[in-house]
């Protein structure tokens, strides 16, 4: 007992000593919520394609906008105006395949060879923080490892206890046998399927995304539930082709035309092949009898296909580039795998030159696919799948998807509206998000520079506004520096 009085005083000393803890929302808020802001001078960027409004006012009332000119709106004494002159401002992005966890392969070493399990940690701090740094206000999980977590991730932001943007929680992978992922229940059967969606509806998920070695009985039976529910369904698909999955039912196909395995040479139904869709996407190009038929299948079922061009950019070695800000986000041990397969996928492009002039050829089909896909009709939605393969981390990622859009061809206006009003659109959501409106929510982006310009400049983000109220981006990007991949 003689002690605990110096243990008591320790504590109490070093209790004094200690800063008072601001609130974990209101530390990164920048303009608080006010009753009307003023956003003036700036140029508008409104998601629709049109081109930009010049030298414009955007008038916000509590969460809500109010009005758009090209003249000052009337003054009171409660406004608060903010000077945007030189700067930029669109709808914020709505990333429609988005992670809250990053991959772990257990002692990965230079040759690449690590030990089971591989396992997925769920990041429920530094994922936020990226995403509403970045400019995505709205997000769907597109696959969950840890539902609970993220379900419950959705109500303390809504709630307003900790700083993150609007979740569209996906329920557990539908994946069928043989999965690789320790994480991810194996259905039994097309009951199970059933019973799968069914359970997970009810606590609340709001999408469901089947996987790579779902069957087609296990598929039809959780799209047909799923319906039911008013739900809706994505797949990220290898034992299913994308033609037998539009004819069940499927809503939207991930990661554009680079997945689809329906020319692999020998391949089973029911089964992934081990070339996951290489040999369709070399042989698929835009002007193919077998492209143009399926793109007209999607299209004409209304079937949305989400561009992830970001987690397939190291297939072509000129995008081997590392960005310094995407380095600087990961935790020591994801950097360093991150640079592991990195290297290693530099080593592989020295040693089969042929090889790598394929790998190129086919990223860029998958590029053009994705601009006719678009051309005949079909909505395009936008997304990096940022689980660390290709370096892809949350938000910076999104931005980067916008880039290579533009970089596979689309205007900055088309490549913006794909990643915010269309996004917007798959969701039923398009009457509160996805463009700059009177009577939408005020979920902005307001960076330095001119995206329809150089849309590089996404990435000068000052201000998110999320409900009206405005984040300082930096302060978010900040707070999470050397730490993703850690918590």
């Amino acid at each position: 007992m003689r002690f605990l009085a110096p243990l008591l005083l320790l504590a109490a000393t070093a209790s004094a000593q200690q800063p008072e803890r601001l609130d974990p929302v209101q530390r990164y808020v920048k303009v608080p919520h006010a009753s009307t802001i003023v956003l003036e001078h700036v140029r508008i960027i409104d998601g629709t394609g049109a081109a930009p409004i010049e030298n414009a006012y955007i008038t916000l009332s509590d969460d809500k906008i109010a009005a758009i000119s090209t003249t000052a709106p009337a003054n009171s004494p409660s406004t608060v105006h903010i000077d945007l002159t030189g700067r930029t401002v669109f709808p914020g992005l709505v990333g429609m395949h988005d992670h809250l966890y990053n991959l772990s392969r257990p002692n990965l070493d230079a040759t690449g060879a690590s030990e089971p399990p591989l396992n997925s940690p769920e990041l429920p701090f530094s994922s936020v923080h990226l995403y509403l740094g970045a400019g995505v206000t709205t997000l769907r999980t597109t696959g969950s490892m840890e539902t609970y977590a993220d379900l419950n991730l959705r109500t303390l932001i809504d709630t307003g206890h900790v700083p993150g943007p609007h979740l569209d929680v996906t329920g557990p992978y539908l994946e069928g046998p043989h999965s690789s992922f320790m994480q991810m229940h194996q259905l039994k059967d097309a009951a199970d399927a059933k019973a799968t969606v069914d359970f997970w509806a009810a606590q609340g998920v709001t999408s469901f995304k089947a996987y790579m070695n779902i069957t087609r009985d296990q598929l039809k039976a959780a799209i047909d539930e799923a319906h039911k529910l008013n739900i809706k369904v994505t797949g990220h698909l290898c034992s299913v082709t994308y033609p037998e999955a539009v004819e069940l039912g499927i809503d939207n196909l991930e990661h554009g035309f680079f997945v689809n395995t329906q020319l692999d040479p020998g391949k089973q139904p029911d089964l992934c092949p081990p070339t996951a869709g290489n040999p369709t996407l070399a042989k698929m190009t835009p002007d193919t009898p077998e492209a143009k038929a399926l793109i007209k299948l999607l299209v004409d079922h209304h079937v949305a296909l989400t561009s992830t061009l970001p987690v397939f950019e190291s297939s072509d070695p000129t995008h081997l580039h590392v960005q310094p800000r995407v380095l600087a986000a990961m935790a020591t041990p994801t950097r360093e795998a991150y640079l592991i397969t990195r290297n290693l996928e530099l080593m592989r492009v020295a040693a089969n030159p042929q090889q790598a002039a394929q790998r190129v050829q086919s990223y860029h089909n998958g590029m053009a696919l994705e601009r006719a896909f678009v051309a005949a009709g079909g909505l395009l939605l936008a997304g990096p799948d940022p689980t660390g393969d290709g370096g892809t981390v949350p938000g910076y990622g999104d931005q980067r998807e916008v880039e290579l859009l533009v970089q596979a061809g689309f205007t900055p206006l088309e490549a913006i509206k794909i990643a915010t009003l269309n996004g917007a659109t798959y969701l039923g959501r398009d009457k509160q998000i996805g463009s700059i409106a009177p009577g939408k929510d005020a979920d902005l982006v307001i960076v330095k520079g001119d995206p329809s310009k150089d849309i590089n400049d996404i990435e000068n983000t000052e201000i998110i506004f999320k409900d009206g109220v405005g984040y300082d981006s930096q302060k978010l990007l900040d707070s999470v520096k050397g730490r993703y991949g850690q918590y």
